[in-house]
């Protein structure tokens, strides 16, 4: 705990792990689990513990939900030529791992269908402090913290993945960045702390991530000396494009992920560079207010553009969604080539339902291989890899063939798809699934399920009465055997404690020759022991007598139901009788101690046999990585056109135009995830068009509350989105020029971690649209300047509105309730006004109409909203008759205010 301090120590003690001293006090009640004290030497020591095959559970709720340091101590069984030194101790006790919020790899919550990423940011210290002073000045800090030249390195990587990524951005852009990554831990070096440690808690703090500083190296490696933690060497061409900042950000990523394993060695893909202009942006709000990966009311997947758009059949295929969802392509070839596997798979719909089919059957190969480079992985990882493997060929042989029919007259789809079935390399993996297959038991596997199954659920049994009872885990020793020993620390193939005639195992008895004579040599003995019964039964005339062994006394003549005289015992050549009832005697017989002593001793020979073929094939998985790798990321990448092209027939999609222009044509456009929820509900959607960019860059939205102006402005930037992702779009047709960088203010909230009020958080999101977007981006906003009186937020609005007109020049939708805007504006050349309208009839009942028309809507309808709302009726006839002095008295002042703009 000394060493650790920062850690939760979990200390592994026969079938519990404990806790000790302050931490148990803290953790117990936030863990549901039993404080007790623990008697020791110097007196009682505080201690909580959980069984061992809980593990998982607890891990959760330390590292998932309570973001701690989780450091797991290991017992070890001592040699015996070390026990001496150890004090005569069975075990010894090491830590194996730490366990962070950004080093999960196997455990069983982590979500495999998005990655689980450590990020680490690289900032120069030795500048960062010759500009803030040695304890940094708040001011200058902030500044060097929005500035959009300070360059910033980034690393990434999922461990349970082997997936590691570079980039260089700049402190402006960090939040965007950070919250497209979406990491669940952040490290920083230590010496940034004291310098901008309260700065950057706060860059990072709103999405939750945890940030750790790290006492990390004082110097950095080059790429070089990462080969030994790479499954190939960096090629020296490739190292050179890799800036300063990004390697320096790699270096102390690899060394704090080599810390936490605890000199467990580590194979990750050789870093790939993200460039800022091979993907659209999409800052930090846009992914809120767009409702990209989880909605903004809930913070739940359900509902978001990812919930709507995701049919993928595998894990891996929903984390390459994702990534994809956050970094769409700027490229028009990457966009054209994804569209095409898209447009096939469409058209071939009996094809697409067999990928699929395969897709399912493929498990995730690359969470499989990423194992067995960090030493864990089992057997029932090699069968799932095999099958992968195995649906990897039948992939390739089902697109080959309907490639070489030549289905697909346009070239461009064509050449799409060979490339993609070039890039399946089996050569050396289908030699490795067939070796697998060959050597693997799979029913010998089953079997040993069904017997470790029955252990579990026996301890578990034990454990849950242990904890009725009010016990202490010390209480684990009136376990069997078989529970307590139960071997947990090795990978691989795990040993049988149990004796009994009934051996599981792993390898095929033909798997090498020499297990084979093994297997037959054990054949022998067996017959030998059914031998040794046959005659022992006939001397005492009983078949009742059976050899056995057990635990406690090892190997054992049985008797039932048969009175044996001493003579007679004496004529079998017993040494030693054991115990003896009424009914039973069990004695010790020199032939059965020696047969069985022999049984043993071929039995470990098959055990070892078995783990030196499970160590090979682990060395094969590895010698095969980057071909599995690569053929995996095909996969991916067929799993996403499948689900893009299963998504285009089910929503009546079109394939979108790309091209170079700044301008976007949309007829009968839809928004994905609302014409879901409202045909959820019987209702129908509203489709609309846009045509922006030409003649006309902002479009000024007016109407009522409730007429689906916000519904208009999110679904052409999530349109945007999809088309750049790849996917077929919600549309009649769809042209659209392609988009560097999507801005989006819509709605705000006080943000206290800041201390910002609902204005201020608006207008830092409206300053940043309007430093940051280019002629190529594009921006939607809502309701700028409703937070602060109408006066100074219609002046907001007009400056907002003037700015993008003649400085950013980007195509804008722009929705608001003020109405003198449109006046105000009336000048802008490239600006145009549309609307949508209520219908009211003469009963007194009203509609909305969602269709845009060209014009104005002066009418913002709150009062009928606030009807449907449920506002009491004296509320509403109040609000009725001030509502109509005020627009009585201001009538007069709206032909004022295009006088006004012209003077601004």
């Amino acid at each position: 705990m000394e060493k650790f301090r920062n850690c939760v120590v979990l200390t592994r003690v026969g079938g519990f792990y404990e806790l000790y001293f302050e931490q148990a006090e803290e953790l117990a009640p936030l863990l549901n689990i039993k404080l007790a004290s623990k008697k020791t030497n110097a007196g009682p020591v505080p201690m909580a513990g959980f069984p061992f095959f809980q593990l998982d559970r607890f891990l959760k709720v330390l590292v998932q939900d309570l973001n701690k340091y989780v450091a797991v101590s290991e017992e070890f069984m001592n040699p015996v030529e070390e026990k001496s030194k150890s004090g005569g101790l069975l075990f010894d006790r090491k830590v194996t791992r730490v366990i962070t919020p950004g080093t999960l790899i196997d455990e069983k919550f982590i979500d495999t269908s998005q990655n689980n990423f450590l990020l680490s940011l690289y900032l120069d210290t030795e500048y960062y402090k010759s500009q803030t002073g040695h304890e940094g000045n708040p001011f200058s800090v902030a500044h060097l913290l929005s500035s959009s030249s300070q360059r910033v390195g980034l690393a990434w990587m999922d461990l349970s993945t082997g997936d590691f990524y570079t980039q260089v951005t700049t402190t402006e852009m960090l939040p965007s960045v950070i919250a497209r990554i979406g990491a669940r831990e952040i490290v920083a070096d230590q010496r940034l702390q004291n310098l901008l440690g309260q700065e950057l808690q706060m860059l990072v703090g709103i999405d939750h991530q945890l940030l750790t500083f790290f006492d990390g190296p004082k110097s950095t490696q080059p790429m070089a000396e990462w080969t030994h933690m790479l499954e190939a060497p960096v090629a020296p061409q490739v190292e050179s494009s890799f800036t300063s900042e990004e390697v320096a950000a790699g270096f102390n990523l690899l060394e704090y992920a080599r810390v936490q394993l605890q000199g467990v060695g580590m194979k990750l893909q050789p870093p790939r560079r993200r460039h800022l202009n091979e993907s659209m942006g999409i800052d930090r709000n846009s992914f809120r207010g767009l409702e990209i990966l989880e909605t903004t009311r809930d913070s739940l997947g359900k509902g978001s553009l990812l919930h709507a758009v995701r049919r993928t059949a595998t894990k891996s295929g929903a984390r390459l969604l994702r990534d994809r969802l956050t970094s769409p392509s700027t490229s028009l070839s990457v966009i054209n080539e994804r569209l095409d596997l898209v447009t096939y798979f469409l058209e071939v719909g009996e094809i697409r339902d067999t990928i699929i089919s395969l897709l399912k059957r493929s498990y995730d190969a690359q969470r499989l291989v990423q194992k067995f480079t960090l030493g864990r992985g089992d057997p029932d990882d090699l069968i799932c890899l095999s099958r992968a493997i195995e649906a990897s060929r039948e992939v390739r042989r089902v697109l080959s063939d309907q490639q070489n029919r030549g289905i697909f007259s346009a070239e461009d789809i064509h050449q799409s798809m060979a490339t993609l079935i070039r890039r399946l390399h089996l050569d050396g993996p289908i030699q490795l699934a067939e070796k697998i297959l060959a050597a693997i038991d799979e029913e010998g596997l089953l079997q040993k399920h069904r017997i470790e199954d029955g252990q579990a659920a026996e301890a578990a049994g034990l454990a849950q009465d242990v904890v009725m009872s009010e016990g202490l885990p010390e209480d684990v020793d009136s376990m069997p055997r078989k529970v307590r020993f139960k071997t947990t620390g090795r990978p691989g193939i795990t040993v049988e404690s149990d004796r009994g005639d009934v051996d599981t195992w792993i390898m095929r008895q033909n798997a090498t020759e020499a297990l084979a004579r093994l297997h037959d040599g054990l054949d022998g003995l067996k017959q030998e022991k059914s031998d040794l019964t046959n005659k022992l039964q006939d001397q005492v005339g009983s078949s009742m007598l059976t050899l056995k062994w057990t635990p406690g006394l090892g190997y054992i003549c049985h008797v039932k139901g048969v009175k044996i005289s001493q003579k007679a015992l004496e004529d079998l050549g017993v040494t030693r009788n054991v115990s003896s009832t009424k009914s039973t005697r069990s004695f010790y017989l020199p032939a059965w101690s020696q047969l069985g002593a022999r049984i043993d001793q071929v039995k470990v020979h098959i055990r070892a046999e078995e783990q030196r073929i499970f160590e090979d094939l682990r060395r094969e998985v590895i010698l095969n990585l980057v071909k599995i790798r690569r053929n995996a990321a095909v996969m991916d990448e067929l799993d996403v056109a499948c689900s893009f092209a299963t998504l285009a027939n089910e929503q009546n999609m079109v394939r979108p135009i790309l091209n170079t222009a700044t301008s976007h044509r949309i007829v009968g456009g839809r928004h994905p995830t609302v014409k879901l929820g409202l045909e959820e509900q019987g209702r129908r959607f509203v489709s609309n068009d846009c045509f922006i960019g030409d003649q006309e860059r902002i479009w000024l939205i007016t109407g009522p509350n409730m007429g689906g102006k916000s519904t208009f402005l999110r679904q052409n930037a999530l349109i945007t989105i999809l088309a750049q992702v790849g996917s077929f779009v919600p549309a009649e047709y769809a042209e659209i020029g392609v988009v560097d960088q999507i801005f989006s203010r819509i709605g705000a909230a006080d943000d206290l971690f800041r201390d910002q009020s609902t204005f201020m958080v608006e207008m830092l999101e409206t300053a940043a649209i309007l430093k940051q977007a280019t002629p190529r981006s594009f921006v939607i906003m809502d309701e700028v300047g409703r937070g602060t009186t109408p006066e100074d937020g219609t002046a907001v609005g007009y400056a907002c509105l003037q700015h993008l007109h003649n400085v950013n020049r980007c195509r804008t939708l722009f929705a608001t309730h003020f109405h003198s805007l449109v006046d105000m504006t009336a000048g802008f050349e490239q600006l145009g006004t549309y609307c949508t309208d209520v219908k009211e009839s003469p009963s007194g009942s009203f509609s909305f109409v969602h269709r845009l028309r060209k014009g104005v809507n002066r009418q913002s309808h709150a009062l009928k909203v606030a009807r449907l709302a449920g506002l009491p009726e004296s509320v509403i006839v109040v609000a009725e008759n001030v509502l109509r002095q005020m627009q009585a008295s201001t009538e007069t002042d709206w032909s004022n205010n295009s006088k006004i703009a012209s003077n601004g």
